[in-house]
């Protein structure tokens, strides 16, 4: 059973870069055929989906997000990780992390395995 568990500062200033781990157990980050990504739902609103990094390490990220957003992964510590820049108090949300298949992506969180989610609010 592969579990998902997503680490990172509960708390981050505006204009700084926010850093947020996923660290797995029970499954390889490099299995075929699965999707490692990045969800998160600010208060109030829908689902966003950041973007993922693949299990052959290939990436995607959000039109909306992609100057100041990277996924990366550290295949001996089975992790993936999220840095997004510039942050500011719209970037307050609870960011997920999720293995899903790549025709998932995208749909909800009926589908596939996600962490519990982690609280960042962005504020001075």
């Amino acid at each position: 059973q592969v579990q998902l568990q997503e680490s990172g500062p509960g708390l981050v200033k505006p204009s700084q870069t926010l850093s947020l781990t996923c660290t797995v157990s029970g499954g390889s980050i490099t299995t075929a055929y699965y999707y490692w990504s990045w969800i998160r739902r600010p208060p109030g609103k829908r689902l966003e989906w950041i973007g993922y990094i693949t299990y052959s390490g290939s990436t995607y990220v959000s039109p909306s997000l992609k100057n100041r957003i990277s996924i990366s992964r550290d295949t001996s510590k089975n992790q993936f990780t999220l840095q997004l820049s510039s942050v500011t108090p719209e970037d307050t949300a609870v960011y997920y992390c999720a293995r899903l298949l790549g025709k998932d992506y995208g749909t909800g969180p009926s589908s596939g395995s996600w962490g519990q989610g982690t609280q960042v609010t962005v504020s001075s």
